[in-house]
Order: structure tokens, then sequence, then C-alpha cells
């Protein structure tokens, strides 16, 4: 389940639905367990498989998916890069918590903290969403104050915003949480674990592709 753009008011502080047992592994079919890129993105390092996840702190079911998705990550091979993109679908609130995940990641917070978020928000029903609350949560959390005032509302962490929302475009993100593997495929899948079974996949598809040994299939 994902949040979508027209859905967020009501779902801000809504829970997610219950994880579902893992599914088996399958054949991947276009148009059913994943969605072609048109046009394919450009990835960042041709040497790796880049898997990205479009997700907000603010989206209920992105704080479902995190700890699948965190050890999921864990797993992977060497030639796997996992990459997390938060986006604002034009909301305010939105833009505040994608700047506090860039600001945490610039400060060397983001490790120890992405979870802290995710729980303070949802479970804790604490108001992140503006700037001052937010500052205030961080600083209570141990984040330098210094690094980050200068980080927060920063040129660098504003352009990561704007990159994020130009990125949800080029890949047509309608709701989070969502994945795409390689700039090319924009995963499925009925429930969280599906969508990591399809993922795992196309990454042997991808790799099989790299190798030479599958250049040319669909």
């Amino acid at each position: 389940m994902k949040v979508s753009r027209r859905s967020f008011v009501s779902t801000i502080f809504a829970f997610g639905a219950a994880l579902a047992v893992a599914m088996p592994s399958f054949a991947q079919t276009a148009g059913k367990d994943y969605t072609p890129i048109v046009p394919a993105q450009a990835t960042e390092d041709a040497a790796k498989i880049e898997v990205l996840e479009f997700f907000s702190y603010g989206c209920p079911h992105c704080a479902d998916f995190n700890p699948l998705l965190t050890a999921w990550v864990a797993k992977q091979q060497g030639d796997v890069v996992v990459k997390k993109v938060p986006i604002t679908f034009g909301r305010a609130a939105w833009a505040n918590i994608a700047k506090l995940y860039y600001t945490l990641e610039i400060t060397g917070d983001l490790h120890r903290l992405e979870a802290d978020v995710f729980k303070a928000i949802h479970a804790e029903r604490q108001n992140l969403f503006d700037e001052k609350t937010v500052t205030e949560w961080a600083l209570k959390k141990g984040v330098d104050a210094k690094k980050f005032a200068e980080t927060f509302n920063s040129f660098g962490v504003m352009s990561k915003v704007k990159r994020g929302d130009q990125m949800a475009q080029a890949y047509k993100i309608t709701g989070v949480p969502a994945l795409a593997v390689e700039g090319k495929y924009l995963v499925g899948g009925k429930d969280f674990n599906e969508a990591l079974a399809i993922t795992d996949s196309l990454i042997a598809k991808v790799r099989s592709e790299k190798s030479g040994k599958g250049a040319g299939k669909k």
C-alpha cells in the first residue's frame, strides 16, 4: 500500500496495513510485476545496480516498510547500491522532513536517527512538519546545533530536495513507498514482501544483462 498525492492529508497519521507473508520467487512480467520506466533514467555508477526508494517520513506505509527494507538492504551483494529519495508531492510539511533527511545525512546522524524519525511521527505523534519543531527534536536527539542550523536551509539541502522531486516526476511516482531498479523498472507487488521479491528478481535480471548473459532479453 502506498500514500498517494491525493491521500496525503487523510493518511498523515494513519497506520499501515499488517505486513503480509513473504511471497516465493517467480518470473517477472512487464506491466504486472513491474512497469518499464520510459525513458529509462541514468544511474550514477554504471558498475553498480541501483535501487531507489522514493519515500517520505510523513507516510505511515513508509514507516511500516522501513524495517523490512533495512533488513533487505543488509543482505544485498556488493554490486547493489540502495539509495533513498525523500519526496514532497509539493507539500510544505513533507518538504521540511525531506530537508531533515538530507540534513541528518550531512551531519552524520542519519543511520542513528532514521528509525527514530518514523517513531516520533507515527508512534509518538510528534508534529515534525515545521522547522521550529523539527529543529528542537533534532537537538534533543544530540544533533550538533551549529551543524544543524547551518545545514537545514542550506543551498545544498534545498537543491537535493528539488532534485528528489524532479526525479519523482521523471520516474512517474504517484505514491510512496515506491521502488525502482536501475532506472529501468518501477516495482509492483500487492504487498511489501512481494515488492522486495520482485526487486530481487529484477536485480538478478540486471546483473545478468550487465554480465552479457541476458543481453537483449525482456
